[in-house]
């Protein structure tokens, strides 16, 4: 199995988050000790773009001892693939993006342990089609044969940009699986775990001072407990729930709805 943590510097809305102060290290290299906690996440990889402005994130990497590959800015369908070639893997690809420092690796474990479980089965597993967990515990898995078609024959913008959309855009050629919360709970639209504002930011750092320094190993459970105790944390960027990259694209996607995303309202 290769994991491919995506990421870059370049942000319109907030620049270099990557490298944001979380505990004494770089928000990247947080999350990546998190999804290296997950057993089943195989071989851990950041992939970043060829641009001179991703030069340091690049060293970054080589810092921390964490393997990186350097690929299409725009074209991240590209870039995934690349990658897999690059790292030799045939079989199982993961892609996680670069701004869910939260993420469970038990969560990742159990999307990655139903794709193998069930293998030879599906072509792609996800636990977003519909998401119930939390934004920001985003965990995509498929086939490297799968991984070569949608490069081979994706064609609009959106589906070489996001990489996935080719797959779940057209469950008749795919064959598709979506591991669900098992407490039954739908948090996706009411928890925002994931990065993308500057409110994410003061979110974020406030979970990993308040569990970090007790517990490296702290998981989804910790985080909505912390939540029910500082409901203070949880107002840091909860006016931000349900805000994800699907509104600029509901006219051209045809399995995602109104009810899962919402706009930006200041």
């Amino acid at each position: 199995m290769l994991t491919l943590i995506q990421a870059r510097r370049g942000s319109s809305r907030l620049p270099d988050k990557v490298s944001l102060d979380l505990v004494g290290r770089p928000l990247l290299v947080r999350q990546v000790e998190r999804v290296q906690q997950a057993r089943l996440a195989g071989r851990v990889a950041v992939i970043t773009t060829t641009e001179p402005s991703d030069d340091p994130l690049a060293e970054l990497c080589q810092q921390y001892g964490i393997e990186v590959f350097r690929g299409s800015a725009l074209d991240l369908l590209d870039r995934h693939y690349q990658a897999a070639l690059h790292f030799g893997e045939t079989e199982g690809v993961v892609k996680i993006p670069s701004d869910c420092p939260l993420i469970d690796p038990a969560i990742i474990d159990k999307v990655l342990g139903f794709f193998a479980d069930t293998k030879g089965q599906y072509d792609f597993v996800s636990n977003l089609h519909p998401a119930t967990y939390p934004d920001g515990n985003d965990v995509e898995a498929m086939t490297f044969a799968a991984l070569e078609t949608a490069w081979r024959e994706a064609r609009r913008p959106l589906e070489r940009e996001h990489t996935t959309p080719f797959f779940w855009e057209n469950p008749d050629r795919f064959r598709l699986a979506n591991v669900t919360w098992e407490t039954g709970l739908d948090y996706s639209m009411s928890h925002r775990f994931t990065i993308d504002y500057p409110a994410d930011y003061e979110f974020i750092k406030a979970v990993y001072e308040a569990l970090h320094p007790a517990n490296s190993h702290f998981g989804l459970d910790d985080i909505l407990t912390l939540l029910k105790q500082r409901p203070d944390i949880y107002a840091l960027n909860a006016d931000l729930a349900g805000v994800n990259w699907y509104r600029n694209h509901l006219d051209e996607l045809k399995t995602v709805s109104t009810e899962q995303t919402k706009e930006k309202f200041n």
